[in-house]
């Protein structure tokens, strides 16, 4: 069975280039507008490639709006490529992102890389358990004393990190070179948001303090 990509951008030029070159490999769905794209998330898509700058609905709302019910890798498609507006996509929770204009050949295979990225994912079947809160690394799902956590990608990407090598303290430069590779076009200071978002979730269903803060080093998990 093909993976499926679903492309989202308001150029209609752009998006009929992307999907001819994909067509062959992958089953392509396209919107052209956020609410488009919006009923074509139903199609549960293994990758999205996001374009920013769109009239009604930009996608940074759209990222916004759909990251905490879908766990498959975002790549934002821009021309803007300030630090700040990096960060803004990290922060909503994008994976990578990909300057306009940019080379077919070099898309394909960071979009390749990504998908390999979440089958390896897919075919870990670890679940470890501490305390009341259970990791499920093939369902990619946290639960505390039975209740759900819901993390975006990034999120659980770290979480995964830290609680496969519980104990060991990974500084952010590392955890942010792990999670989002050396292709990232960010830097570690988006790591600290993330492991913010993280202990409120957590800190919503157990007093426990899962993430450590090793001061001057980096983070740890606590089992």
């Amino acid at each position: 069975m093909k993976q499926k990509i679903l492309i989202v951008d308001d150029e209609h030029g752009i998006v009929d280039m992307m999907a001819s070159y994909f067509s062959p490999h992958y089953e392509v769905f396209t919107a052209y507008d956020g609410n488009d794209a919006l009923q074509k998330v139903a199609n549960k898509p293994d990758l999205i490639l996001l374009d920013i700058n769109m009239p009604e609905m930009d996608g940074l709302t759209l990222c916004r709006k759909i990251r905490e019910f879908i766990t498959c890798p975002i790549l934002f498609l821009t021309a803007r490529v300030e630090s700040a507006d990096k960060i803004n996509g990290f922060q909503v929770g994008a994976d990578d992102y990909i300057s306009k204009p940019f080379d077919l050949d070099e898309l394909g295979a960071r979009v390749a890389a990504h998908l390999r990225r979440e089958q390896r994912h897919r075919n870990n079947t670890t679940a470890r358990f501490f305390g009341d809160l259970t990791i499920d690394y093939s369902a990619r799902t946290i639960t505390v004393a039975g209740e759900p956590v819901v993390l975006s990608k990034r999120e659980f990407d770290i979480v995964e990190l830290l609680s496969l090598h519980a104990g060991q303290v990974f500084d952010r430069e590392r955890i942010y070179e792990t999670v989002w590779g050396i292709d990232g076009d960010g830097n570690s200071d988006t790591v600290m948001e993330h492991i913010r978002k993280i202990r409120a979730k957590l800190a919503a269903r157990t007093l426990h303090s899962y993430i450590d803060t090793v001061w001057g080093c980096g983070y740890k998990w606590n089992a």
